[in-house]
């Protein structure tokens, strides 16, 4: 006998679950090719739960106040204006099970889940993270008695495992730093097209965009990379994307982790790289319309727990103006 589920009787769900489902529905919904079908399954999924209705409520409200912004974003950066033109024209994805709902999906609002505006929310190829990281939160797990990883802000990891052991870990998105006691034998981390092979020791990957970074903290850290492998010890590091992996270089280790330190750390940083980095970590989203302003270095370090006060500061060094509107954004003109 089945047992239909009632919105006093639904299984908890997470919040960061909902959302996602809401935001899929939301696309779906606005796409213009929601079937009768489609829209009776969305209205089960909607009258679940109070939570599933609030869910969707505030997902409409946030894409309505980040609409202005990302139209205005638009209008002052041509390549990104093309580039979310030719998204918008790519054929939509293909309908699947969705929800349990038992009909067919949802193209899954198309380029808005591959692509979503202005990261509001995970890209889909995040969703099958085993642990994730949302904007300011940091969190460390132990894959294993002498493995631990910290996450950094908006990080998605997969586990690898064998015969029941933790011999590795995908690095969806984001950034992580691994530490590895010794013996505990070799632990694989992919990201992207490489994977970095340690015995025993520290080092950090960070994944954002198509470019991979590998930074050996203490021990030594194997990259293999379709173009070629690259050995780091301690206080050394690699870059890499689809196409090629750069040589060695030596860094300054305490300031590529001083974000497990709870700070940001910029030297002669783009104001337009700076932007990007405090949205990884500050709720809501700043807007940098300023072109003439985008190149200019930015040194600091900044408190990730009060980034309000470095984007005062920034603002006040650059002559720019602030104007806030709802849902955490702010734009720089």
């Amino acid at each position: 006998m089945k047992t239909s589920i009632q919105p006093n009787d639904a299984p908890s769900i997470s919040p960061d679950v909902l959302h996602e489902e809401a935001v899929i529905w939301l696309g779906r919904l606005t796409d213009g090719g929601v079937t009768q079908p489609e829209l009776q399954a969305f209205k089960r999924w909607q009258q679940t739960s109070p939570a599933h209705a609030a869910a969707f409520e505030d997902a409409k409200y946030q894409w309505k106040a980040m609409r202005p912004a990302l139209v205005e974003m638009l209008r002052a950066n041509p390549a990104r204006s093309a580039r979310h033109a030719r998204l918008s024209r790519a054929p939509q994805m293909g309908r699947r099970a969705f929800l349990g709902a038992g009909v067919g999906a949802a193209a899954a609002a198309g380029v808005a889940i591959l692509h979503p505006p202005l990261g509001l929310w995970p890209p889909m190829a995040e969703w099958g993270a085993d642990y994730r990281t949302g904007t300011g939160e940091q969190r460390i797990v132990a894959l294993s008695d002498s493995v631990t990883v910290t996450l950094n802000t908006q990080t998605s990891i997969r586990r690898q495992a064998v015969d029941g052991g933790v011999v590795g870990m995908h690095i969806l998105a984001g950034e992580a730093a691994v530490d590895l006691g010794s013996g505990s034998g070799p632990f694989a981390v992919v990201a992207g097209v490489g994977t970095s092979l340690v015995e025993s020791g520290r080092f950090e990957a960070r994944y954002l965009g198509d470019k991979v970074c590998v930074t050996c903290i203490d021990g030594a850290v194997r990259i293999m990379h379709p173009s070629g492998s690259r050995r780091l010890q301690a206080r050394q590091q690699t870059v890499y994307d689809d196409s090629g992996i750069s040589n060695v270089a030596a860094v300054e280790t305490g300031s590529v982790s001083a974000w497990r330190k709870g700070e940001l750390v910029f030297n002669q940083t783009p104001l337009a790289q700076v932007i990007d980095e405090i949205n990884r970590y500050r709720p809501g989203r700043v807007v940098l319309m300023s072109a003439s302003g985008r190149d200019r270095g930015v040194v600091g370090r900044f408190r990730i727990a009060v980034l309000d006060e470095a984007l005062l500061q920034i603002q006040l060094a650059f002559g720019l103006d602030a104007r806030r509107l709802p849902g955490g954004l702010l734009v720089l003109s």
